[in-house]
């Protein structure tokens, strides 16, 4: 295999008010043509900026200070924009972590895709629709000829991932930067995804830099595979000799943090390295706040005891529940019928459980829980909070005892908390919006003290979301959920977006806040492994409809339906880790 990209010694540096940050420090990395280089490592390690860096998309002010890229032979570091532009999706094209900011939300799919196709290539609207249509088809939607002139908000969040990747595909490039391409993909789609993409790269002899935090995809796809941290290359080779026999203790200690099947943990592993600590952050706290004194405030209104013992009802049910969307008003070409995004389901949560939700993209996950937390409204069946009737959205009042003891964490850190508030303002809003709490200076105690309760520094209160990472959004969110005094805590891909490490630091905190404060959590997931650790019951779900339900063993053991025999066989091996 010749080789396609050539990365020697390349520096990037932002300037800043305080110096210069050296987001990556001198990297070597060589991808051939016909092959797959993964890269791992936590958050901002660098790897995206890294790739952001070999097409050409550095943020301003960033700027390669040192080194070379070479593409066939071309230096890269040397073109103007205009021929890097001519460049990018011709020849180099890049699929971006995040479909909901990938896609144009004015645009129909179809308009954006046969846009993409026209610019590349000589063919007409027509050809280039029909074109669209194949590729589509090709990596897994279903009922293409309708959904295609649907817009991007109009499909799940694996949905608009699979549309960002046939965008890439469309204008036939040789070498593809995949940032996170399955992150919001469950395991069947996933396999076809990197089944495609394999074949591809074998077929057209493609190069793919695969940036992920999966592990299991690595072990599946890549040929060789670089670790990076703080912006370095910690360890790189092929991805047998890096998974079965790390070198480096950074990247032992990143496989023992990877959710297996074959096991089951009571903690995963934490790797954050106390030397990468703000300890200037750490140092900062207000008088007298403390997780202990988040804890007490906690507990304080609910007494849990009854609701943990044996012979208490389902603190939430759901029966015969049906949930469909309308496709828009009729036109006089077609009428569009409406969309059953739930159908006939049924199920209960326990006291103290943790259950599990598993399915594919559009199975109707998501929807589930926004049903039971009152962002939509069910067209038919019935929902019981602690054998009460819960009323639709609608009619949930302020007061209504579901509305605040009822929490969601959602899957996309980046979108859910606001960002012109500080972190006290997104944290304090539900203290002040259930009247939990009237004075300033309590209020400002119990946000410092439940941010510490999750694992982050006081100071933190005082910045803004833009200035954290993934992993750490994503603990605001938990701290947010938590100040309500919620009985009920639904998790809707809570770590889909995260690397290992933080993944493991954030399920370890949601299985030690359930087992502290007797939380019953609705756990949603692609990632089976993950289910494996943290659920104590497993529901399937199949395009709106319940498949099964079965103690977490015994799915795992021995599922009864064909649909979750095919879930578990098409989840990533991890036979390389040892």
């Amino acid at each position: 295999m010749s080789e396609l990209l050539n990365i020697n010694d390349m520096s990037v540096k932002f300037p800043t008010r305080f110096g210069e940050y050296t987001a990556l420090d001198s990297i070597d990395l060589a991808v051939k043509a016909g092959e797959i280089h993964g890269l791992v490592g936590e958050s901002g390690a660098g790897k995206s900026t890294l790739g952001a860096a070999v097409i050409g998309l550095l943020p301003s002010p960033g700027y390669i200070s040192s080194g070379k890229i070479d593409f066939s032979g071309k230096d890269l570091t040397r073109l103007d924009q205009q021929s890097y532009h001519r460049l990018r999706g011709s020849r180099i094209s890049m699929i971006f972590q995040d479909p909901q900011t990938s896609l144009n939300p004015l645009l129909t799919v179809a308009t954006q895709l046969v846009e993409t196709i026209r610019q590349h290539s000589d063919i007409n609207p027509l050809d280039a629709r029909s074109r669209a249509i194949a590729l589509l088809e090709e990596i897994g939607l279903y009922d293409v000829e309708q959904r295609i002139d649907d817009y991007p908000h109009q499909f799940s969040g694996g949905m608009r991932q699979r549309v960002v990747i046939a965008l890439a595909l469309c204008t036939d490039p040789e070498l593809i930067i995949a940032d996170e391409p399955t992150t919001a993909l469950d395991v069947s789609v996933q396999k076809q995804i990197l089944e495609l993409i394999r074949t591809l790269c074998t077929e057209r002899q493609l190069g793919i830099i695969l940036i992920t935090h999966d592990i299991g995809v690595i072990n599946e796809i890549t040929d060789h595979v670089t670790v990076l941290r703080s912006g370095r290359v910690i360890e790189t080779g092929t991805t047998g000799d890096v998974l079965g026999n790390p070198s480096d203790e950074y990247t032992k200690a990143l496989m023992a943090a990877v959710p297996r099947l074959d096991k089951r943990l009571d903690r995963f592993k934490n790797i954050v390295a106390e030397d990468l600590l703000d300890s200037e952050d750490n140092s900062w706290r207000l008088p007298s706040a403390s997780a202990e004194f988040a804890s007490q405030w906690l507990l304080a209104e609910h007494q849990r005891e009854d609701s943990r013992s044996s012979d208490a009802g389902p603190v939430v049910s759901v029966e015969h529940l049906d949930v469909t969307f309308a496709r828009g008003q009729p036109s006089w070409i077609k009428t569009r019928a409406n969309f059953k995004a739930l159908s006939d389901i049924t199920l209960a949560v326990r006291p103290g459980e943790i259950l599990g939700v598993v399915g594919e993209s559009g199975s109707g996950k998501s929807t589930l829980a926004k049903a039971i937390v009152g962002l939509v409204s069910p067209s038919a069946g019935t929902m019981t909070f602690r054998g009460e009737h819960l009323p639709p959205r609608l009619k949930r009042h302020r007061n209504h005892v579901a509305r605040r003891q009822i929490q969601m964490v959602f899957q996309d850190p980046y979108s859910s908390l606001n960002n012109r508030k500080s972190v006290e303002q997104i944290i304090s809003e539900p203290i002040r919006f259930y009247g939990l709490a009237n004075d300033e200076k309590l209020i400002r105690k119990l946000v410092a003290s439940v941010l510490e309760l999750v694992e982050m520094p006081q100071r933190a209160m005082l910045k803004y979301p833009h200035q954290f990472s993934g992993g750490q959004r994503q603990r605001i969110a938990v701290a947010r959920a938590l100040v309500a005094r919620p009985e009920f805590l639904i998790c809707d891909e809570p770590t889909s977006a995260l690397d290992v490490s933080i993944q493991a630091q954030i399920l370890n905190l949601l299985k030690d806040l359930q087992q502290i404060y007797g939380l019953s959590i609705l756990f949603i997931s692609h990632n089976l492994a993950v289910i494996w650790q943290m659920a104590d019951r497993v529901v399937v779900l199949k395009q709106g409809e319940l498949v099964e339900t079965a103690e977490t063993e015994q799915f795992f053991r021995a599922p009864s339906q064909p649909y979750s025999q095919m879930l578990l066989s098409e989840t990533p091996s991890l036979e390389l880790i040892q």
